[in-house]
């Protein structure tokens, strides 16, 4: 692994992520196998906040799934439309 903490960790062969900081949990949704970035991460951080209402939990896990990753939208791609397979 090359580079330091301030420069970030790249792969010295290929100059990209090397394969120990790949944070990407795949996941079906809508039948197809679908990488999420940080999806554990997000997962216990929304955790942490007790949420109890099924809407409200959805909603924080899909607003912080989108500051990492990007989500097609069934109407394609209209801002604050409906993400494709929720």
């Amino acid at each position: 692994m090359g580079g330091d903490e301030k420069d970030g960790y790249y792969c010295t062969i290929c100059g990209g992520i090397p394969p120990d900081q790949i944070k990407i949990r795949k996941i079906p949704i809508d039948g197809k196998e679908t990488g999420i970035d940080r999806l554990d991460w997000i997962l216990l951080d929304v955790a942490s906040l007790d949420l109890t209402n099924d809407e409200t939990i959805t909603t924080e896990i899909i607003r912080r799934v989108q500051q990492f990753n990007y989500i097609p939208t069934k109407d394609g791609g209209i801002p604050g439309s409906t993400p494709a397979g929720i």
